[in-house]
């Protein structure tokens, strides 16, 4: 791993960077994506990222929230809704348990997606990947107390 990479995992796991990050990389990541037509985010320097557009749960209306996210083989995708280590669930999960059929920004194209929380088994398999894949989710989950949500989303 090279140290910058090193550097910015030790960064990203602290509780400064959990109070700060939420409110600066999505604003940043979606004025980059608008200008850029949808061929960049910031963030996906750190991370491979999507902006996913789903269904607000409460207002019904869509809701686009740029989204690290770990590409899986096959063309799915594997969602950690880690909130950087905050106590709540963030919001994009609960809209995608009430409405699973979303779309996703990836590479510049837009793709029907359809979600599904991981549970038992399957979860623990795709929580061992995501840590392989981003060892500071290891520091989000000891912060908190809720089980983090895992997220596939496959191609419709």
């Amino acid at each position: 791993m090279p140290p910058g990479e090193r550097l910015v995992q030790k960064v990203s796991s602290t509780r400064t960077f959990a109070r700060i990050a939420p409110h600066v990389i999505p604003a940043l990541d979606r004025a980059v994506h608008r200008v850029t037509r949808g061929k960049v985010l910031l963030s996906a320097r750190m991370l491979p990222g999507v902006i996913l557009t789903a269904t607000g749960a409460r207002s019904g209306q869509p809701r686009r929230t740029p989204l690290a996210c770990m590409p899986e083989e096959g063309g799915s995708w594997l969602l950690i809704g880690s909130n950087f280590g905050r106590p709540g669930h963030p919001a994009w999960t609960g809209n995608l348990l009430k409405h699973p059929d979303a779309e996703v920004s990836w590479r510049g194209r837009d793709i029907p997606v359809r979600a599904r929380l991981l549970k038992g088994a399957e979860r623990e398999r795709a929580w061992r990947a995501a840590l392989a894949f981003w060892p500071p989710y290891a520091a989000y989950q000891a912060r908190v107390e809720r089980e983090i949500r895992l997220f596939r989303l496959e191609r419709r």
